[in-house]
């Protein structure tokens, strides 16, 4: 932290006044993003400990720019120090705008049009900034080439397959992977793939799209990319909706390159194909093998775009032993059980302190509860509580011993419980839970947490719990506390 702040201070020569922590630490990537900001001046700053994946950014991010592109401009690096500071582009990303402007597979006009403006985008990245792009600095390879699709369906092999339990002949699945690399790769490699090319890395910042986390990309073919959009699990895209778009991205395309649109069909459904085990993969290790259950909802999402692509798609080439896994996975119960999980209601509980704002909700729901802990006794006040938090164990035995305490948490989860059988009858899958005090060190995260342990293990209901002060003292401070470094907890009922 102490780095970002110093990069802040030379760049901007203005002392750091207010840092937030942001949730980049429940995506797959690992890195550390936080916001600090000085009056009116707020940029992101990035700690990541992979150096070569940061020179790739940093890189591929001013030549971007260069060319025009809607990225984020740079504004200081320490890469001996994995730290970067970069522009601020708000807090809405092209997936939140979706889910807050969409009902059912009915989406409102302003969701689309956001969507035909990124498709547009995208051959800009992949013909025009990539003709002379350094692809020296691509990590962990120059190109998705046979090692680096191999590097994917293994992923998928291992990670989903395996651990979802689903059989398969080992030999005659990877003499179908064989079958199908050697199809993709007959497709011309030779544009910018940018390979994560989907809806949480599109920023929108007053209705233009700005791009993010294209680290990986690479050479490649241009089927990828579009297909990473469209079949995007959890943005669950309408099928006549992804054929609109494709439809105006390839009339887009046809202004840069001489296209054949039959020759690129040809391949374009293998690329879905491979995008969609990659990303199950990455569900797999996530959830099956880390035991992060908030990855696996997007299964069920993965799960129904294989199920179009079985009934609607005959590839030019034969995998009788993928389709047969493929098949094995729709007719699974343990994947099923998943998909009867992704109808839960979602209660997320956050704890927070009053001096630093409100919390976000960022699924659209307006809000819920705020409940002010202020009227209880602080063990703040307390020395020998001042370093400790609401999870440690002498905390919530003073909070024990207060019946003040006891009738506050009565009534909330009075009105908490109520409020959650509503939501389920009703068919509302989010409810948002927050609890303040002072410093949102003790009294708040106590709280949090006896809401959560009261609501964990009831039938449909699955509880997310963030503790907000506590990941800002974990990320100025990293070893201040124990609790502290166990920031954000999310658990399935029943898990």
């Amino acid at each position: 932290m102490d780095v970002l702040k110093n990069l802040f201070e030379q760049h901007f020569h203005s002392p750091v006044e207010r840092v937030q922590p942001l949730q980049g630490q429940l995506g797959g990537s690992g890195r550390n993003i936080i916001r600090l900001a000085s009056g009116k001046i707020s940029v992101i700053g990035i700690l990541y400990g992979v150096r070569e994946e940061n020179v790739a950014f940093l890189e591929f991010s001013r030549h971007f720019r260069r060319c025009g592109l809607p990225v984020p401009e740079i504004y200081a690096e320490a890469l001996d120090h994995g730290a970067y500071l970069e522009e601020d582009l708000g807090d809405t990303t092209l997936f939140e705008f979706l889910s807050k402007n969409r009902a059912g597979e009915e989406l409102l006009p302003d969701v689309v049009e956001a969507y035909r403006k990124v498709a547009a985008t995208l051959p800009r990245f992949q013909i025009e900034a990539g003709r002379d792009l350094n692809y020296k600095v691509c990590y962990p390879r120059a190109s998705f080439d046979r090692q680096s699709i191999n590097w994917d369906l293994n992923y998928f092999k291992y990670y989903f397959l395996r651990l979802a339990g689903i059989p398969f002949n080992e030999q005659a699945l990877e003499d179908d992977f064989e079958r199908l690399t050697t199809f993709l790769l007959s497709a011309p490699q030779d544009h910018f793939l940018y390979r994560d090319f989907q809806s949480r890395n599109i920023m929108l910042r007053d209705g233009r799209p700005f791009f993010l986390d294209y680290q990986g990309g690479r050479k490649g073919a241009l089927q990828y990319d579009i297909a990473s959009l469209l079949y995007d699990a959890k943005a669950d895209l309408p099928p006549e909706l992804r054929q609109q778009l494709l439809d105006h991205y390839l009339d887009q395309l046809a202004g840069f390159i001489p296209l054949e649109r039959e020759a690129f069909m040809r391949h374009y459904y293998a690329y879905v194909y491979v995008r969609i085990m990659q990303a199950l993969g990455a569900y797999g290790f996530r959830g099956f093998y880390e035991r992060k259950a908030h990855f696996l909802q997007s299964v069920p999402y993965a799960l129904k775009n294989l199920r179009w692509l079985l009934h609607h798609v005959e590839l030019p080439i034969a995998l009788p032993t993928l389709m047969k896994a493929f098949h094995s996975m729709l007719a699974s119960e343990k994947l099923q059980g998943l998909a009867s999980e992704a109808e839960n209601l979602v209660v997320r509980i956050v704890s927070f302190s009053f001096h630093r704002g409100l919390p976000k909700d960022e699924t659209g729901n307006g809000g819920g509860f705020i409940f002010d802990g202020r009227s209880l006794p602080n063990p703040g006040r307390e020395e020998r509580f001042k370093t400790l938090t609401g999870k440690d164990a002498p905390v919530i035995d003073y909070l024990n011993q207060q019946e003040s305490v006891h009738q506050f948490l009565a009534s909330v989860m009075s009105l908490v419980d109520a409020s959650v059988s509503s939501y389920q009858k009703r068919g509302f899958k989010n409810l948002m839970v927050s609890f303040g005090c002072t410093g949102g060190q003790h009294r708040s995260v106590s709280l949090a947490e006896q809401l959560a342990k009261h609501l964990r293990g009831r039938n449909g209901v699955e509880v997310v719990v963030r503790h907000r002060e506590l990941e800002r003292m974990a990320a100025e401070k990293p070893e201040a506390t124990k609790a502290a470094s166990e920031q954000i907890e999310s658990k399935r009922a029943g898990r």
